[in-house]
């Protein structure tokens, strides 16, 4: 990285990493409290279930509203448009008082929750050069796991002390408290004066002479390398939001984890994805200075974590719980290093103005996936468990995780070959 008069690019990053921390806290805490509210609520698995699809629901139309708007709005207004949201719906599910209300509530948190990824891929691609925008990505998300992090150990501690509706409340505040820095810091590279010319020119090298207009959605769906970024969402999302809501419950069965106490077993898997996070972004960059080509360089690192998460089919045969936190370590890392590049890939593939679109629609499609893997998930555990195995269940989850990203990165390059800038 070139020594500049200001680097203030990486402060910008400081406040997108701490916003999708909040983001992930706030949808976190409802897994962690997962027991409790079944015992509240008389919940099945499948009424669960039912409440994270009205999350993925609301938030798959978010990601695409959001997608647009920031590409007209900016980022600025954006962001804290979704931030407020978010943030009041949190605070909300202090008062819910049945199934139905927390599926209503959960839709509100969706709404406001999917503005997080198209603001901040946006804000990456105006603040970030080419060659930094992956590193950049993997550290502002790596917020997703420090949220993942900090929920087991905040949310018990809450719940012990205070109760579930305090989790919720005291949580939701913290939205607003960030809402605070990010009116009072953030611009645009070309508004703020507290960048020095040097690394104005620096970080708008590639897109200084890019018009800050706005492009159509059809002319978008036209392009392979928009299918391409759709179908990696699709596929590898839903992995995601499994292991989100479904595994601190999958501990709890299996190896009878006390979720009302702060979790090291959790702590360590989402700990583990940070440094995926981080270290995939970096992993793809340093290819990129040693002279390989973005398709080389990003492909090559998807495929390495493609990989790693294949290991997780595993879990089946493992008797310790040790081991299998190792397992979901592994895959969670290598999910994390998967999504900083594949985010990556759009600000690769398309011009400024159409990544938050973009983003919004990929969004969208993993939501999607999101929304559909739930149901076979409820249907699967609930009836294992009335079997009396729902470990066996669970197996069969893990095996489909394993072969997803694979799956995914073979659509990804069938339908862009070479990673070059398309032209819209």
């Amino acid at each position: 990285m070139p020594r500049l008069p200001t680097n203030y690019r990486w402060q910008v990053i400081a406040l997108l990493f701490v916003a999708t921390t909040i983001n992930y806290l706030d949808r976190q805490v409802i897994s962690l409290l997962k027991p409790t509210l079944e015992r509240v609520f008389a919940w099945t698995e499948t009424d669960y279930s039912h409440i994270v699809m009205a999350f993925q629901g609301a938030y798959a139309l978010s990601f695409v509203a959001f997608g647009w708007g920031i590409d007209r709005i900016g980022s600025k207004i954006g962001y804290s448009l979704s931030v407020t949201i978010w943030s009041i719906a949190a605070m909300l599910h202090a008062v819910a008082s049945s199934t139905f209300s927390f599926g209503i509530i959960r839709a509100l948190l969706g709404l406001g929750e999917g503005g997080n990824f198209p603001a901040s891929i946006k804000t990456v691609t105006e603040w970030f050069p080419q060659k930094e925008r992956a590193l950049a990505t993997g550290i502002f998300n790596s917020g997703t796991n420090i949220g993942a992090v900090v929920a087991p150990i905040l949310v018990p501690w809450i719940l012990d002390v205070f109760g579930w509706q305090a989790a919720f409340l005291l949580t939701g505040v913290i939205g607003f408290i960030w809402l605070i820095f990010w009116w009072i810091y953030y611009e645009s590279p070309k508004r703020d004066k507290k960048i020095s010319a040097q690394e104005l020119a620096y970080v708008s090298e590639q897109s200084l002479s890019e018009p800050d207009e706005t492009v159509n959605w059809t002319d978008l769906l036209k392009h392979r390398q928009t299918w391409a970024f759709i179908l990696g969402k699709l596929f590898t999302d839903p992995v995601w939001w499994f292991f989100l809501f479904w595994l601190p419950s999958f501990l709890a069965s299996t190896f009878q984890i006390n979720l009302t106490r702060p979790s090291v077993p959790l702590i360590v898997i989402y700990s583990s994805a940070t440094i995926g996070s981080v270290g995939g972004g970096y992993i793809s960059g340093f290819f990129l200075q040693k002279g390989w080509s973005v398709n080389a360089s990003r492909k090559t690192t998807m495929l390495i974590f493609a990989i790693c998460v294949f290991p997780i089919m595993a879990i089946q045969f493992a008797t310790s719980l040790w081991v299998v936190i190792g397992l979901l370590s592994l895959a969670v890392a290598a999910h994390q290093a998967w999504s900083a590049n594949l985010f990556t890939l759009v600000s690769d593939l398309f011009p400024k103005k159409a990544v938050s679109s973009v983003v919004g629609i990929g969004g969208m499609a993993g939501s999607i996936g999101g929304l559909l893997f739930p149901i076979l998930v409820g249907y699967l555990l609930d009836m294992y468990k009335t079997l009396g195995s729902i470990s066996t269940g669970y197996n069969l989850l893990f095996v489909v995780c394993g072969i997803a990203y694979l799956i995914a990165l073979a659509s990804i390059h069938l339908l862009a070959p070479s990673l070059k800038q398309t032209t819209i």
